[in-house]
């Protein structure tokens, strides 16, 4: 069904989304970033678009406020924000290779890689998974709508069971806050 929006009405359907959420694959999701932290793992993230931005903003979050918070170097890089990289492969491959083609580079057995995508079928962040899976790495996806490829192919998926792009974005931006407060032994003002 298909509301008007108002404030009021985009607020109580994040609050009905809320109470479908898989509250366990959030936690098992926190749990691996934090294992990947642990270990010294590089984490590695990307997506399309508003996820891009999500990629971004997980990173800044985390290597600026887990390092600050715990004092030990969180090793987070986003594929998202080397437009250089990017437009390279773009231009001399394909549009579909500016992530794995990155992570050809950089990405070592045991690191994590942290794929976004709405919709879960972005070729680019398919590709970058599928990389990662065959060359030992871990692999979250963050997904919304059926999940598509990604929740299928990653070894640990966030699911968001929506068809609205914007809530399905504002959780996956909430899972980063929820990574950053975990990880930082931040509270929850209440």
């Amino acid at each position: 069904m298909k509301t008007p929006f108002s404030v009021s009405a985009y607020l109580s359907t994040h609050a009905r989304l809320a109470d479908t959420l898989d509250v366990h694959a959030f936690q098992s999701g926190i749990d691996v970033v934090r294992a990947a932290f642990d270990r010294g793992s590089q984490i590695i993230t990307c997506g399309n678009g508003g996820s891009a931005y999500a990629a971004s903003h997980f990173i800044t979050d985390w290597n600026k406020g887990v390092t600050q918070a715990t004092g030990k170097p969180f090793r987070g890089t986003s594929l998202s924000d080397n437009i250089g990289m990017m437009t390279a492969f773009a231009n001399d491959f394909s549009y579909d290779d500016i992530f794995a083609g990155q992570l050809k580079a950089i990405l070592a057995p045991n690191d994590l890689v942290i794929a976004i995508s709405g919709s879960g079928n972005s070729k680019n962040v398919v590709r970058a998974v599928e990389h990662a899976n065959q060359s030992g790495a871990e692999t979250l996806a963050l997904v919304g709508y059926d999940g598509g490829t990604l929740k299928r192919i990653a070894k640990h998926v966030v699911w968001v069971p929506s068809f609205d792009m914007q809530l399905c974005e504002d959780v996956h931006l909430m899972f980063g806050h929820m990574v950053m407060k975990a990880l930082g032994g931040g509270y929850i003002e209440s």
